[in-house]
């Protein structure tokens, strides 16, 4: 239950992200929010890893660089994020947004990438997608 509840505050707290940075875009460019946001999200961990210190550090060494690059993708995400949303609108981006991630994971699990194993996805799951996909080609038109 904890972990749907973090998932699902995760969520809402993208969408608002993606709104705020929209506006924010208007402002100062795309790019400057996308480095602003960044930056902030730095400070604000580095305050919460003060708080709660965490001696996992000492295993950095173990982990893969591929995977380390993995924070990088945060400055295109959220550029990709806030020009979709001034183009296409909230609702859209955010459920294309979600179709994406749906799909990758879906792929992810089905080939058993980046050392996951692979999972047997069901026909249920696939018919969820493909509603999700009708979905957005309704509330497009």
């Amino acid at each position: 239950m904890k972990g749907s509840l973090l998932a699902f505050l995760a969520g809402a707290l993208i969408t608002i992200q993606g709104v705020f940075n929209a506006k924010i875009s208007e402002d100062i460019g795309t790019w400057q929010t996308a480095s602003l946001t960044q930056f902030i999200g730095f400070i604000v961990t580095i305050f919460l890893l003060t708080i709660v210190p965490d001696p996992s550090w000492k295993k950095l060494k173990h982990v893969k660089p591929l995977f380390i690059t993995g924070g990088s993708f945060g400055a295109i995400i959220i550029f990709c994020n806030i020009t979709a949303i001034i183009q296409i609108g909230v609702t859209l981006s955010i459920a294309i947004l979600l179709i994406a991630q749906l799909f990758l994971t879906y792929l992810i699990d089905q080939n058993g990438w980046f050392g996951y194993l692979k999972q047997r996805v069901q026909i249920q799951q696939l018919i969820g997608i493909g509603m999700m996909i009708v979905g957005v080609v309704i509330l497009k038109f």
